[in-house]
């Protein structure tokens, strides 16, 4: 069974829809943030609402709903913090975590960066690949939700290689072709 990870900067919004589909699908995955902080949109657009790795799903959506319960209830966190705490207790970095996986797909180019310079100081002492996949996913609810139909498609179609290594080219330009997500991919060792 492929081992897939999905990645976005906070472990929230993006990374918990790809985690939420591939795990209805029973697909063996994990998911994780890249970021400082995990970051949340505040009462205006300059003043995020900032949050350790690791803070319970739980705690955050408590602490959310004594500030402005209506406010966070409108914009749908409530709802995404509901599905993150039925998938696991709390937001992951993913620098902080040594775990090998398959391949690892991530939402945003600047994540995938991250990814790559992370697994690239780790310096490939096993060996042993990593597909790295970016699908292009814009950060809010109705987006993550059509770019986890694309993560879903593009797990399935991995999940069904014979040989991944000389398959992966021409499954990335099918999911280029049928969604509108742009892809970048970058092999690595870990």
């Amino acid at each position: 069974m492929v081992k897939f990870a999905v990645i976005c900067a906070s472990n929230m919004n993006r990374s918990m829809e790809g985690h939420l589909v591939l795990a209805n699908k029973n697909m063996n995955v994990k998911s994780f943030g890249t970021g400082s902080k995990v970051r949340l949109p505040g009462d205006s657009i300059d003043r995020p609402v900032v949050y350790d790795f690791g803070t319970p799903y739980e705690s955050i959506y408590n602490e959310l709903k004594r500030k402005n319960a209506p406010m966070y209830k409108k914009n749908g966190l409530f709802l995404m913090l509901e599905r993150n705490m039925a998938l696991k207790p709390a937001p992951q970095k993913f620098q902080d975590n040594y775990e090998q996986f398959d391949v690892i797909i991530t939402c945003e180019e600047r994540v995938f960066d991250a990814v790559c310079q992370e697994l690239l100081t780790r310096q490939g002492r096993f060996a042993k690949p990593v597909h790295v996949v970016n699908v292009e996913i814009r950060d809010n609810h109705i987006d993550a939700t059509k770019g986890g139909d694309t993560i879903t498609k593009l797990s399935e179609l991995i999940s069904e290689a014979k040989d991944l290594e000389s398959e992966i080219e021409d499954i990335l330009e099918r999911i280029q072709n049928e969604y509108p997500h742009s892809i970048l991919y970058n092999l690595i060792y870990y």
